[in-house]
């Protein structure tokens, strides 16, 4: 039990949001939207949060969008689909309600801040054909542009992404041969959309929830950090923030919804809760775990499930905001044609075109010598993949800074530069430039995901878009980082159907809600699929903010009755 009430409050609303991304708006809009006053407190100067970092992509399996598109699909579906590669890490009740409510939410959204959506055409689900209840098309939904200059003084407020191709739908990257064939996009419509700041993926994604923000004048106020909640007994009843270094108290009187991300700025989180040695991290810097320290006073329950670890890499010279380095994903080119992904003892590991067999590789432990054996690891390709596709923010035939990796005239050579096993490199490189030959990669599979052969891979490659051999020197290796989520953390606090956190005693905490990134992954267990973290965010503000205003949804167990849960 505890009492720190304030002796006066500085500011009041019913619904306070602590994080302006995805999470946070929507929580404010909803409970807006059914009669409660709400706030929306963000840490930074800018606003977006990692939704603006994101590529925009919204997973909901049952959408109104791909129905008018002719394909048949259902949220059961989508459930059966998420439930199946959960491994058992998930709950089916936090399943089958992200489930029922994710196409409703984007429904009201839609409906009620003009947020335009459109079904990505061509992009499969990550386990498409290979799984029962995957889908080739019609979960994955992107914004249209949104035009930024209708936001007002809050244009330049609005996060961009470094990492993204923001003034590009997906639908266009695809049509001009996809990320691997950058070079030849049409310029002329990026250049048109950035003239005018129509934004497109997470920025556009995250400018139609700002937008939905000021139209309802509910307060979005920047550097303003939460520090701790205040509690009346066991009730949250508001928090203390720290503005311009001076105490600030917001009283919630109804709820405080908490939607900061994860926690990957924080090395000590990411090693004790995530399991993760010295990741490096693409997102903000402020994104450290705030939510377990806020949630922690109030007694909410923390689970994990297994992380999402990712690889990265950083071209010299390249810096985000506080002059921190940008690192970047190695994601959509370690599964390109004429490259290879090798651990110390020069072998490949995993399928490099998709990145959940490499990146459940890397936690592997080998018991007999008590090391991680796939890392350290490295990319390495030939003149051929710097002729043609990029690497990073480097352009096809742009020369690699000597700072980022290193280069050698022949394979035994560059094997021997890096500290690799000589003979183990050449002998994969040998063996794998044979499957480029048959087009059939027996060891991994690379190349039969068509997931991977569209984001990862060179689509005017037959009959194999992700394999090609390295055959013309020099050869080049970049040394690869451990990189976290990108936002998508291991662990967060456990919250119920209505989003409300869970104390250690599996009762709801009153007044306290999370959403997004901020909650445990109970609702995918060991499955990512991308896309699914915008929609969760989405769906998670709905539910809080509607709870939080007195307007709580029945829908879950309507469905749980229906389906005899």
């Amino acid at each position: 039990m505890i009492r720190n009430l304030p002796a006066k409050w500085d500011l009041e609303a019913d619904v306070v949001s602590i994080g302006s991304g995805g999470g946070g708006l929507c929580a404010a809009i909803t409970a807006h939207d059914n009669g409660a006053s709400a706030v929306v407190l963000e840490r930074s100067d800018q606003v977006g949060g990692v939704t603006a970092y994101s590529m925009g992509e919204v997973w909901i399996p049952g959408n109104h969008h791909a129905a008018a598109l002719g394909i048949k699909d259902s949220a059961e579906s989508g459930y059966r689909y998420i439930k199946g590669l959960s491994m058992g890490y998930g709950h089916d009740t936090a399943m089958l309600n992200q489930a029922v409510h994710a196409p409703v939410a984007l429904k009201y959204f839609e409906d009620r801040i003009g947020l335009k959506m459109c079904a990505i055409r061509k992009l499969p689900d990550y386990y498409y054909p290979h799984v029962e209840d995957s889908l080739a098309e019609g979960r994955y939904l992107e914004a249209l542009p949104f035009p930024a200059a209708t936001l007002g003084e809050w244009q330049f407020k609005t996060r961009v992404s470094p990492h993204v191709p923001y003034s590009m739908t997906h639908d266009e990257i695809f049509d001009n041969g996809g990320l691997a064939n950058m070079i030849n996009w049409d310029f002329s419509v990026m250049s048109e959309r950035l003239s005018k700041d129509e934004r497109c993926a997470g920025p556009g994604l995250a400018a139609y929830f700002v937008k939905g923000v000021l139209d309802r004048k509910i307060p979005l106020l920047t550097g303003v950090n939460a520090e701790e909640l205040v509690v009346d007994g066991s009730r949250v009843v508001g928090l203390r923030a720290t503005r311009d270094g001076k105490d600030f108290f917001v009283k919630a009187n109804r709820g405080v919804v908490i939607a900061v991300s994860s926690y990957e700025r924080n090395p000590d989180f990411a090693k004790t809760l995530g399991h993760q040695l010295n990741p490096v991290s693409m997102v903000m810097p402020g994104i450290d775990g705030a939510h377990l320290r806020l949630a922690g006073q109030a007694g909410a329950r923390v689970a994990r499930v297994p992380d999402v670890s990712m690889l990265g890499f950083h071209v010299p010279g390249e810096e985000q905001e506080e002059g921190v380095p940008l690192w970047r994903g190695a994601l959509p080119f370690l599964g390109l044609p004429h490259t290879v992904l090798v651990n110390r003892a020069g072998k490949r590991f995993s399928n490099e075109a998709f990145y959940r067999s490499v990146y459940f590789a890397l936690d592997i432990i080998d018991g007999a010598t008590q090391t991680h054996p796939n890392f350290p690891c490295w990319a390495v390709f030939d003149s051929q993949a710097r002729e043609k596709y990029p690497f990073g923010s480097l352009m096809p035939g742009q020369e690699m800074p000597e700072e980022l990796g290193t280069t050698a005239d022949s394979i035994e050579a560059l094997a021997d530069k890096i500290g690799v096993d000589v003979h183990g490199l050449a002998a994969t490189v040998a063996a794998f430039n044979g499957y480029c030959e048959t087009g059939d990669d027996p060891e991994f599979k690379r190349g039969t995901f068509p997931w991977g052969a569209l984001m990862c891979g060179d689509p005017t490659r037959k009959p194999n878009a992700n394999l090609g051999p390295l055959l013309k020197p020099p050869f080049y290796a970049v040394q690869l980082h451990r990189m976290a989520g990108g936002g998508i953390c291991a662990a967060g606090v456990v919250a119920d159907h209505h989003c409300r956190a869970i104390g250690w005693d599996n009762k709801p905490i009153e007044g306290l809600y999370v959403a997004g990134n901020s909650v445990a992954r109970l609702d995918n267990g060991a499955l990512m699929q991308s896309g699914i973290t915008n929609a969760r965010g989405m769906t998670h503000g709905y539910l809080a903010g509607r709870h939080a205003a007195g307007n709580p949804s029945d829908l879950l167990q309507k469905e749980m009755d229906r389906l005899g849960l």
